[in-house]
């Protein structure tokens, strides 16, 4: 859960063949939307009406990403709490939460005081900004460890800071906002023996120091950098037997993807008999992993 770098790792991890749900609030960038979210997925929260806003033709939640706005209230609450029930069933019997931070500033409807997940794009006179302590984000994370702990006690939890870059607020902001986080999540793997750091954010800055590694607005890593990031998570968490499972259905998933220039040539029939037969194969020797 968290930014969109989340889901740029999330979907890697899907594509390795790990059962894995991303995001099912849509994306969030700052630690309190994040901690809200979990909360939401841990008491299974139910959405009604109530808890949406209608602006020009659309409901939405302040709690959730525009992927969840409709037309339709009810289509946006099926959505939202479809997702919701998704989450909580994985939350309760997943190995490992990744959480991934992205800004410590915050966006604060003024109307209610809470602070919001994604302003829609309503008018900014609508919400008020300010900048999270490091204190807040720790005291906040520490009682939702003990709620999370208490519903799947041997989960284990691996933070990252999103080497995306929020330069909204100007790049002397942007530095602060990331130091503010690393220095929570640094205090957050003292106090618990099940919270970890992985260095993303440190891979895309410090070893991928060229704008080649990132894409064309300069702000987002590029697919190459994603790479060897995903190349560096790999190592980080994960076993010699696993990585030999990963490669081989990193293998088949290329193979799927081969477009043939003659589908119809015996060549390429036989490559998809010879495709098929590892597909099977793999499938008796790892019966718990879903092609």
């Amino acid at each position: 859960m968290g930014s969109c770098f989340s889901e740029y790792i999330g979907s890697k991890l899907k594509n390795a063949g790990f059962s894995v749900e991303v995001n099912p609030l849509g994306v969030l960038f700052n630690p309190v939307s994040v901690e809200i979210g979990l909360e939401y997925l841990i008491e299974n929260r139910r959405f009604t009406q109530k808890d949406l806003f209608f602006s020009g033709s659309l409901w939405g939640s302040f709690a959730h990403s525009t992927l969840f706005s409709s037309t339709d209230p009810d289509v946006c609450l099926e959505k939202i709490n479809t997702n919701i029930d998704i989450g909580h069933a994985h939350l309760l019997k997943t190995d490992f939460l990744l959480l991934t931070l992205g800004t410590a500033w915050v966006y604060v409807l003024k109307e209610t005081g809470e602070v919001v997940a994604n302003c829609h794009k309503l008018p900014a006179v609508k919400f008020s900004s300010r900048r999270l302590t490091v204190q807040e984000i720790v005291v906040a994370y520490a009682a939702l460890f003990q709620n999370i702990r208490t519903v799947n006690p041997d989960m284990q939890v691996v933070f990252t800071v999103s080497p995306v870059r929020h330069w909204k607020d100007g790049a002397h902001e942007n530095t602060i906002s990331k130091g503010i986080l690393h220095l929570a999540v640094d205090e957050l793997c003292k106090q618990f023996d099940f919270v970890h750091y992985f260095p993303a954010y440190e891979i895309q800055l410090d070893e991928l120091r060229d704008y080649r590694f990132y894409a064309e607005d300069m702000i987002h890593p590029s697919s190459v950098a994603v790479h060897h990031i995903w190349q560096r998570f790999q190592s980080f968490c994960m076993d010699k037997e696993t990585l030999k499972i990963v490669e081989r259905i990193e293998e088949i998933r290329s193979q799927e993807g081969h477009r043939a220039i003659h589908p119809d040539s015996s060549e390429h029939q036989a490559f998809l008999k010879k495709l098929d037969e590892k597909k099977q194969k793999f499938r008796i020797e790892y019966p718990y992993i879903d092609l």
